[in-house]
């Protein structure tokens, strides 16, 4: 669906909750209000409507107010409290800033804070809180293509998810298996949220440089194409040396242009990469590939990752540990399932970048088939592991129960489509934007549609 004319405005969840504190800087109007509105102001729900307090002044606004700025361009509100990295090992909360129309609405009991603006802005806001907005031009400018492509893609598809009617589930379970993925089908109330389950967005709280604005300038109404449909183009931290097929991740589509490639410019020697293979599977993930998104470049790294995502250095080939307790209490309060005793944790089938797609988990008291990569790694982890290529090595059996498990891993995140760290390196190297999203992406096509 290329039938756009103009450049769209969208709609991004910020937060939900009970109470919401936010302040508005400079002059925003409200239907139905004659005198324009700013400052500080705690809203909450009475009788499950909106009632805004600023000072000594109560407006009540029912269940839907939208604050809209006079001056787009100049005025902005801010939010307190935003979680960010929800359920990540980096999870925290910050006041963030944003331009646009301000929107809150009630829905099951809170007051879900919008925000609607342009793209183009919005893709700005992307690009700097996905990475630092010091990085090199190419890299932002491939960055800003696939961000912008994956959004519309998501727009599109929703759309026609409705006029179909149709309910789109993501969870499938019997006695033997639970299979689930997560996608932003999950969102009914606008198109997008802010945080890493959609596209990691910061409003302007992130310093914008010339570099990122320039990026998103030269790029506007750019998106990557495939059989005349803007490409469901994705993207994550570091592959591990090979990316996975979309297929493997989320829905059972098979997409062309989201292949699995090896992250080099040319083919991995001295590994044999048939993901069917554990043999191949242990030598690939615990070996050493050459890789493009294998760096330890501090100057690179600094550059494309913003400071909470450098405390993660092992993001390449990683390790994780745990005893039997420890593990056994990960999976219970995960799953809300009594494995009993962990016995095993079994391959059952792996993708191309020998990321994990089914898992069996072998215990005293219950065994069970999990899938796919993201429900893996959130079953395994007080928050989640890197990615799911990993291999297991179990330690101090006793009477078939080990004492300890060993996970090494390789990667970091699901792995389909674009490699940041990688393309960063890419980037580093000379390459152009359009070169390196067409390692990332094979046989899709830029195209401008506004």
């Amino acid at each position: 669906m290329l039938d756009y004319v103009s450049e769209p405005q969208i709609s991004v969840g910020i937060l939900a909750d009970k109470l919401i504190t936010f302040e508005l800087y400079g002059d925003f109007k409200v239907t139905g209000y004659q005198n324009t509105f700013s400052g500080r102001f705690k809203a909450e729900l009475q009788n499950n409507k909106i009632t805004a307090q600023r000072t000594n002044e109560k407006f009540d606004f029912g269940t839907e107010v939208s604050f809209e700025p006079l001056d787009p361009a100049e005025e902005s509100f801010l939010i307190r409290d935003v979680t960010i990295g929800v359920q990540f090992h980096w999870e925290r909360k910050e006041k963030q800033r944003f331009t646009g129309i301000l929107k809150l609405l009630v829905v099951d009991d809170k007051i879900h804070i919008i925000n609607i603006l342009p793209i183009e802005r919005y893709l700005i806001s992307v690009i700097s809180s996905e990475m630092s907005s010091k990085c090199s031009l190419q890299l932002l400018k491939a960055h800003a293509i696939v961000s912008r492509s994956w959004l519309l893609a998501q727009i599109n598809k929703s759309k026609v998810l409705r006029k179909r009617k149709e309910d789109y589930n993501t969870t499938f379970d019997t006695k033997e298996e639970h299979i689930k993925w997560y996608d932003r089908e999950d969102h009914k109330l606008f198109d997008v949220c802010a945080d890493d389950h959609c596209q990691r967005y910061q409003g302007i709280t992130k310093i914008f440089t010339d570099v990122s604005v320039k990026a998103v300038d030269e790029t506007s109404g750019l998106v990557l194409t495939s059989d005349n449909e803007i490409c469901d183009a994705r993207y994550y931290k570091a592959c591990g040396g090979l990316t996975e097929e979309f297929q493997n991740v989320w829905e059972p589509v098979k997409y062309p242009y989201l292949t699995s490639v090896a992250d080099y410019k040319f083919e991995p020697e001295n590994f044999n990469t048939d993901y069917r293979d554990e043999k191949a599977a242990q030598k690939w993930i615990r070996g050493n590939p050459p890789a493009y998104c294998s760096t330890s470049d501090k100057r690179v790294l600094s550059q494309i990752l913003p400071d909470f995502d450098q405390e993660t250095t092992d993001f390449f080939r990683w390790k994780v540990e745990y005893n039997q307790e420890e593990l056994k209490n990960i999976i219970l309060s995960k799953s809300n399932i009594d494995f009993g005793d962990i016995l095993d944790l079994q391959p059952v089938e792996r993708g191309k970048s020998f990321r994990l797609i089914k898992l069996r988990i072998k215990g005293s008291k219950k065994t069970l088939i999990i899938g796919k990569e993201l429900e893996i790694r959130k079953f395994l982890s007080p928050s989640h592991l890197y990615s799911s290529a990993f291999v297991v090595e179990k330690q101090s059996i006793v009477n078939g129960v080990p004492a300890k498990f060993i996970l090494y891993g390789a990667g970091w995140g699901h792995g389909v489509g674009l490699c940041q760290i990688g393309a960063a390196v890419m980037a580093d190297r000379g390459y152009r934007f359009d070169e390196i999203l067409s390692h990332y992406f094979r046989g899709a096509k830029l195209k401008k549609i506004y």
